[in-house]
């Protein structure tokens, strides 16, 4: 469903009598010429993980659009508390702005009471513009070929099978146990620092399984060091087109809805959100974009500011429900 965030009328900024509307247009004034300098996009994962790919491919594009460069600042660490957090932070002006996927908006409000922040609180979120599925890959040097054998291993051997996590409490950890829990399993959770990590653990045999995006793992699948054993979505991926589903290999409850957005700090002036919106609607609708984006698994979207804030509202209280079944607690 395409959507995009509503501006503020130029007649609303100028109409206003009250002191609120008069700090609203200083504020638009002030901010009416921009962008006037080079824009941080903060990615709270290391370099050549897929969120890192979709924001490099994207931020190109999207400097095109504003007429200045968009600087890829990666900030990995604490289940992506730390990138989320300096966005958080950032001096509402348009120039620090977050790209991240589920595991910021959804996964760690669900599961980090004490210290999580709140999106709707702490965060602008302005739309989410692409979708990717994931898949559970083993390394080559395991004896799983399908996943069924895997399945039955993991019950004759409970708890002794690895699999490589984002960190405690991430959204590849609350994907793992979601599988296990579909399964009737138990596996042993791995916590590495981001997505480039935790891959190489599973190509280098450190552990026996990984989570990650189609766009990070297909490279690994194709060359044999990494086998795919389900797409944890709804839909294959046209890059892994002969890999099933989970559902289709009778896990259905075994889902999880990955996909990227950008927001800003909060109170961020609205002439900004909104010049920032028709960029990055401009940006998305790109068919170079579209077309670089799709060679990667990736599928663009463009769901608004309403809809993004409807869907973090229904996954949190899903994703608090499913940590509690699986005893997963988040280290505050």
């Amino acid at each position: 469903m395409k959507q995009t965030v509503p501006g503020i009328s130029r007649r609303l900024l100028l109409c206003g009598a009250s002191g609120a509307a008069l700090a609203v247009h200083r504020a638009a004034t002030a901010q009416g010429a921009w962008p006037q300098r080079p824009i941080r996009l903060v990615i709270p994962f290391a370099v050549g993980g897929g969120t890192d790919i979709v924001a490099r491919m994207i931020g190109q594009t999207l400097s095109q659009q504003l007429g200045q460069p968009v600087v890829i600042d990666n900030r990995p660490g604490a289940s992506t508390l730390i990138g989320t957090e300096i966005v958080a932070r950032a001096r509402p002006d348009g120039y620090t702005l977050l790209l991240a996927g589920s595991t910021s908006y959804s996964v760690n409000p669900a599961l980090r009471a004490e210290r999580a922040y709140r999106p709707s609180r702490d965060l602008t979120p302005i739309a989410i513009v692409a979708r990717v599925p994931l898949v559970l890959v083993a390394g080559s040097g395991t004896p799983w070929r399908s996943l069924p054998e895997l399945i039955d291993a993991a019950k004759a051997r409970p708890g002794r099978i690895r699999y490589a996590t984002f960190g405690n409490a991430s959204g590849s950890h609350l994907t793992g146990e979601l599988f296990a829990l579909a399964a009737g399993i138990r596996l042993q959770d791995i916590e590495y620092r981001g997505s480039s990590q935790a891959l190489v653990a599973v190509i280098g045999g450190e552990v026996d399984l990984g989570i990650d995006t189609v766009a990070s793992v297909a490279p690994y699948v194709r060359s044999g060091r990494l086998r795919a054993l389900g797409i944890v979505g709804a839909a294959r991926s046209g890059l892994l087109p002969g890999v099933r589903t989970l559902a289709e290999q009778g896990l259905p409850d075994a889902s999880f809805d990955a996909w990227y957005g950008f927001a800003a700090p909060p109170r961020t002036p609205a002439p900004v959100l909104a010049a920032l919106t028709r960029a990055i609607v401009e940006t998305v609708a790109s068919p170079a974009l579209q077309a670089q984006l799709r060679a990667q698994g990736i599928e663009p979207t463009m769901v608004g500011a309403a809809a993004f804030m409807a869907q973090i509202e229904k996954e949190i209280p899903r994703y608090r429900a499913l940590a509690h079944r699986a005893g997963i607690v988040a280290a505050e």
